[in-house]
C-alpha cells in the first residue's frame, strides 16, 4: 500500500528560503502538524523521524533501518552500526558511532514494535520511496536520501567540532573524505530552535 500520507492536506504549504534537507525539514515540522488527526497505514514509514534522524545521526539508508534497540548506549549517547560500509570490509566492520542531541531526542520519542528489536522496522525500499515522493511533491530536484548524511556532516563542521569527533559520528575511519569540510566556516547550529523539533521530540520536564 501506497503511503501517501504527505498529501492528506492537498496542498503544499509555503516553501521556505533554503533548499534539499532544510526544506524537508520545513516540510516535516508541517506534517506534525497536519497529521495530528489524520489516518495514518500502520506500516508506513514515519519519515517525520526518518529524515531529520538520518541528518542528525549521519546514518546511510541501509543503516537506519538495520540499527536495533539493542545496540543503543543511551548513556553514552552511541549506536553500535553492524556491518557499515566500507570499500575494505563490510561483513564485521562493526562500529560504535556518537550520535548528537538531536538525534538522541528523536529516538527518545520512538515507540517500540513488539517483535521486532530494530528502531526503524522498515524496508530500504519504503523509506527510500516514501522519500522520493516527498521530493517530487516539493518539487526538490537533484537531492538523494544519502544528501542527508552530507548534509549532516555539514552541519557538524558549521558547529566547530574537529574531525576527530565528526569522524566519531559519521563512523569514518580516514579523515582523509572529511577534510574536504574543513573549509567550511563555523556558523553555530543553524537548528537551533526550529520549532519542528520540539514538535515532534518534545523535551521531557523531568
Amino acid at each position: 500500500m501506497r503511503d501517501e500520507s504527505y498529501l492528506i492536506s492537498g496542498t503544499r504549504p509555503s516553501q521556505p528560503k533554503g533548499k534539499g534537507a532544510q526544506v524537508l525539514l520545513n516540510w516535516i515540522y508541517y506534517l506534525s502538524i497536519s497529521l495530528v488527526s489524520a489516518k495514518r497505514h500502520p506500516n508506513s514509514a514515519p519519515m517525520q523521524y526518518i529524515v531529520p534522524f538520518a541528518m542528525f545521526s549521519t546514518r546511510r539508508q541501509e543503516e537506519i533501518v538495520t540499527i536495533k534497540w539493542s545496540n543503543l548506549d543511551k548513556e553514552g549517547s552511541r549506536i553500535l552500526v553492524r556491518d557499515m560500509k566500507h570499500p575494505g570490509q563490510k561483513i564485521g566492520n562493526d562500529v560504535w558511532c556518537d550520535l548528537p542531541p538531536e538525534a538522541m531526542r528523536i529516538l527518545s520519542v520512538i515507540p517500540r514494535h513488539e517483535g521486532d528489536d530494530r528502531i526503524f522496522p522498515y524496508t530500504t525500499d519504503a523509506v527510500g520511496a516514501a522519500f522520493t515522493r516527498a521530493c517530487k511533491f516539493l518539487q526538490i530536484e537533484d537531492f538523494r536520501f544519502h544528501d542527508l548524511r552530507h548534509e549532516g556532516t555539514s552541519w557538524l563542521f558549521e558547529q566547530g567540532l574537529s574531525i576527530p569527533r565528526v569522524a566519531a559520528v559519521t563512523g569514518h575511519r580516514s579523515w582523509t573524505s572529511l577534510k574536504r569540510y574543513t573549509h567550511m566556516r563555523q556558523t553555530g547550529n543553524r537548528f537551533t530552535d526550529w520549532p519542528w523539533l520540539a514538535r515532534l521530540a518534545p523535551l521531557s520536564d523531568t
